[in-house]
């Protein structure tokens, strides 16, 4: 049970990109690295609209990052957090 913890915390903190922080890893996130990955990845997107527009009826993807995160929201923040979703 702790070798397949160990390795569970490993790929969950240094592998799994998580949604809800655009899809970087916590272990990026924490080294402040996840605001250089993302700006590379809205570099990647904006240079793949630029060549074929014709992909993207709207714009790209948001990469903008997360300022900041919850673990276990609250029912107040989780409907806060939808309401901003569907405002966007």
């Amino acid at each position: 049970a702790r070798e397949w913890m160990l390795n569970f915390v490993n790929w969950y903190n240094n592998e799994h990109r998580h949604s809800a922080i655009k899809f970087v890893t916590p272990a990026q996130r924490h080294r402040n690295q996840d605001t250089q990955v993302l700006a590379k990845r809205h570099a990647v997107y904006q240079q793949a609209k630029t060549k074929h527009p014709e992909r993207w009826a709207k714009e790209t993807r948001d990469w903008t990052p997360v300022s900041s995160v919850t673990l276990n929201p609250s029912s107040s923040e989780d409907n806060q957090r939808g309401c901003q979703k569907s405002a966007a």
